[in-house]
């Protein structure tokens, strides 16, 4: 379903932390419309119907995610594509790679869907749960939501966290995924998610995981701050990695029996083989911290369903490549390969689905 040249890194940023560093910083030109909001009911994840005390406070206080959403004006708004983007851990509808990709879908003719996380884009009022890179029911949630709103063809698109989510979310449903659900694209995305983890926690990626979790923290004492019944801030004492925040602070409220227990069951890799929808996968191989272990890759690569491009660089999350302005009839190209294989696979999608007189996208 790709048909662009393999990625060719940037000029001066062949090295994944420039690339991932880089790519982070730069910003994205913004020409959406008006966003219509849209707060979208989840419901509370399989694992934590095993605590009384959390289907209590769901009954009490159900949980919602924001959507920022961008409907085309014509008539046919429902037959259009709708692309539904996931941003990654402490990530928001406004992170820069969601805005670029937004603004290129919706210039194309797509409906676009930019999904908060619960608790993510300054939304932890709306759920007293925290949230976990296994959350796929709330992509579920916002599928089965835009099903039921008339949408005919909705693709499904994260980056890294975001990526697993909807990866695992594909996975789950397997064959019984609804038809109006025709592709899943993934960038960078954690699937072997221990292993990525550790990796995060080696000496030379310590900044990254100083960030993350300098962010999870702060957004747990907001939580402690809004719902004090229900958090401690005493677990937070003794958080000195991302592992740590997941054993001493997410799991016990979460319904995981810790952070190796999380991260087995909130992995994509135990379900990839299940996928059963178009499915692109973006990983490059000097991403600094994910990790895509031999068996994972394997169950991939013989999916039918999935391509797995794996390109030697691009860093997690960036994949820039140099600029190039108009010339001899071809447009510009802002130098954003992920972005151009996102746009270019889901008008594959849309080409394969396409009906009489409906917009490819």
């Amino acid at each position: 379903m790709i048909s662009s040249a393999p990625f060719q890194p940037r000029r001066w940023l062949s090295n994944g932390h420039l690339q991932t560093i880089v790519g982070n910083f730069l910003p994205r030109v913004d020409r959406l419309p008006p966003a219509v909001t849209e707060l979208v009911a989840v419901p509370l994840p399989p694992e934590m119907q095993s605590l009384p005390e959390a289907v209590a406070l769901d009954r009490q206080l159900p949980s919602r995610v924001l959507c920022h959403c961008h409907w085309q004006p014509d008539a046919n708004a429902n037959a259009a594509v709708t692309v539904v983007l996931v941003h990654g851990l402490e990530g928001s509808s406004y992170s820069q790679y969601v805005v670029g990709n937004a603004n290129k879908l919706f210039a194309a003719g797509c409906n676009v869907v930019r999904m908060n996380m619960r608790n993510c884009g300054a939304t932890d009022a709306l759920s007293p749960t925290l949230y976990h890179s296994g959350m796929s029911s709330d992509v579920t949630a916002v599928l089965r939501w835009l099903v039921v709103r008339g949408c005919s063809r909705v693709v499904l698109a994260g980056y890294s966290m975001g990526g697993n989510l909807v990866m695992k979310a594909v996975g789950e449903l397997g064959a019984d995924a609804p038809p109006q659900l025709i592709g899943c694209a993934a960038v960078s995305p954690p699937v072997d998610l221990a292993e990525s983890a550790d990796a995060l926690h080696l000496p030379q990626n310590r900044l990254y995981e100083r960030r993350f979790l300098t962010a999870l923290l702060r957004r747990y004492r907001r939580k402690v701050q809004l719902y004090p019944a229900i958090f401690d801030r005493v677990r937070m004492e003794n958080v000195r990695s991302l592992r740590d925040f997941d054993e001493l602070v997410m799991t016990p409220h979460c319904g995981f029996a810790g952070a190796s227990d999380y991260y087995a069951r909130a992995a994509a890799a135990r379900v990839v083989d299940r996928i059963a929808v178009p499915t692109l996968l973006l990983h490059a191989c000097d991403d600094p911290f994910i990790r895509l272990t031999d068996t994972t890759r394997y169950v991939l690569q013989t999916n039918p369903h999935v391509t797995l491009l794996e390109p030697a660089n691009g860093g997690h999350c960036a994949f820039l490549e140099d600029p190039t302005p108009a010339a001899n009839g071809k447009p510009a190209y802002d130098g954003y390969w992920a972005e151009l294989q996102l746009l270019q696979f889901t008008k594959a999608c849309a080409a394969a689905t396409a009906r009489e007189q409906v917009p490819l996208c």
